[in-house]
């Protein structure tokens, strides 16, 4: 389970969100919506341990009731899935998968887990191509499966949709639920849009601007 508790985010001396909490189970989705510039990006950058320096952050994080907020990036064993897949355009999709799953595993096993994300994405064939060879929800698709072959122990979501067209949006959210689930992982979405939330088939809160009076 992953656990925000009493987060406060600032932009200077403006308040953006004001003691936000939730807890998000492994396997589920979490979404949240809400006007650009209210800080859901910031909240990710706040979770995987990247929030910019002219931002000021107070929260909680819990990780299976185990604090995480003081440990480094690397210590938070996060995966981020943005907008853009972000796949390394001088490796190969083999190369690509290859380069996320931990050195430690033997070579053999590293090669045979990717060969199976490759066989799962409907790609085998594909082994031997660049990023730029490959559709759009296919490059998604591979975004996704090399994130979560790092063995992340949460998923961070950052509108990794919104780049897709309407056919392979719904495809590929039903691709990200599956795989969610079947690592059996939290994770949590932040989108505009509300279609994307509810294909999570998870709780969604929308975020609202911060004013004064709002505070309860």
């Amino acid at each position: 389970m992953l656990s925000l508790k009493n987060f406060t985010l600032h932009n200077g001396s403006k308040k953006l969100i004001d003691n936000l909490s939730f807890d998000i189970e492994n396997g589920q989705v979490l979404s949240i919506m809400g006007p650009s510039g209210i800080g859901k990006s910031s909240l990710l950058s706040y979770l995987s341990g990247t929030l910019a320096p002219q931002l000021s952050a107070q929260g909680e994080i819990l990780l299976n009731q185990q604090p995480i907020h003081a440990k480094s990036i690397q210590s938070r064993k996060v995966g981020l899935l943005q907008q853009s897949p972000l796949l390394f355009p001088h490796m190969s999709i083999l190369e690509n998968l290859l380069f996320a799953i931990p050195e430690q595993m033997p070579k053999q096993q590293r090669a045979e887990q990717a060969h199976q994300a490759l066989l799962k994405l409907g790609l085998a064939d594909k082994a031997c191509a660049m990023a730029d060879q490959l559709s759009g929800g296919q490059q998604a698709r591979v975004a996704l499966l090399r994130t979560l072959l790092a063995q992340p122990d949460f998923l961070l979501l950052d509108e990794p949709f919104s780049k897709l067209d309407p056919a392979l949006r719904r495809d590929v959210r039903a691709f990200v639920l599956a795989e969610i689930r079947d690592a059996n992982i939290p994770a949590l979405l932040v989108t505009h849009d509300t279609e994307d939330a509810s294909a999570m088939q998870g709780n969604c809160l929308d975020l609202k601007p911060f004013h004064p009076a709002n505070k309860a």
